[in-house]
């Protein structure tokens, strides 16, 4: 399994590279801070936090419209996912078969096309969804939740990658390439393991590769059904979750992670040992129930 993490990790931050544009960073502007209840601005009921008092909203979609909430999110089409052939290629389009919101989930979809399309320089036989909050939202510590199911595989069917993750803020300079700048995966899911999320922390003990317990870890989540996966990120620390329960902490209070992160949420085909075969369910979608960004 490791092989398959750390090949889709690094299959995905070589495409991500290229989300971020190479204008000059500038600080981003402070996010307001609602001081209402939780439960009247999008989050739910209100949610305890440690040490005292709830949670402050500070961002929430539950998805109840009929289209994208483009205020809030950006599609990505920018760049390709999978292996480096039009076979096993997919690139991320912003089109209603691939994203798309209805009966109160956001629908990401990995599917086939008649037609290859071209990104990144390179054709691809499949297309993929994905949405960001780049340059619409972003947050320093807190936390951060989704609920959402991706596509029950019967028996091991590797292709498939879904992910819910935190990018820098690319308003706010790093002063060091990634891993080093930081990334935080909170759950991604590979169809070849019907069982599990898989959390990922980028930072300097990368150079280590993955290491469970400490910046990475394997976490009872059972493809075909909802599950909830939470952060939660102090200046000191961060706490995944998954259905409530703790499955990593990082104490390391790394520089990588002192700074605003945007959100990300992506359907997209595998690399390495998860890449796209024969037998992978496709069209494959990743529904997403909300998500919720707490002070």
């Amino acid at each position: 399994m490791r092989r398959a993490v750390l090949g889709s990790v690094l299959g995905l931050i070589g495409s991500v590279v290229a989300m971020a544009p190479s204008s000059a960073a500038t600080q981003p502007r402070a996010e307001q801070v609602s001081a209402e209840p939780a439960f009247l601005i999008g989050c739910g009921a209100a949610v305890p936090k440690p040490g005292g008092g709830s949670w402050v909203c500070t961002f929430a979609d539950e998805f109840n419209g009929t289209s994208l909430d483009r205020t809030k999110w950006l599609p990505q089409t920018n760049f390709a996912t999978g292996m480096p052939s039009p076979a096993s290629r997919s690139c991320h389009v912003d089109h209603p078969a691939n994203i798309a919101v209805r009966q109160g989930n956001l629908h990401l979809t990995v599917r086939r096309v008649s037609r290859p399309v071209v990104c990144k320089g390179t054709r691809a036989d499949y297309t993929s969804g994905q949405v960001s909050t780049y340059r619409l939202f972003s947050q320093q510590y807190g936390r951060f939740e989704a609920r959402m199911k991706v596509r029950f595989t019967f028996g091991l069917k590797p292709g498939l990658q879904e992910s819910f993750w935190l990018w820098p803020d690319d308003r706010v300079a790093s002063g060091v390439p990634w891993p080093a700048a930081g990334e935080i995966d909170i759950a991604e899911l590979y169809s070849e393991y019907n069982y599990y999320a898989v959390p990922f922390l980028h930072y300097r003990a990368n150079h280590g590769g993955p290491r469970p317990g400490l910046n990475t870890a394997y976490c009872p989540a059972a493809r075909g059904q909802y599950n909830t996966h939470t952060l939660i990120w102090t200046p000191s620390s961060l706490t995944i979750l998954v259905n409530g329960k703790t499955c990593l902490v990082n104490r390391s209070g790394d520089p990588a992670f002192r700074k605003p992160y945007i959100a990300t949420l992506t359907a997209a085909l595998g690399v390495g040992n998860n890449a796209l075969r024969w037998n992978t369910p496709i069209p494959a979608t990743m529904s997403v129930d909300y998500l919720r960004v707490w002070r």
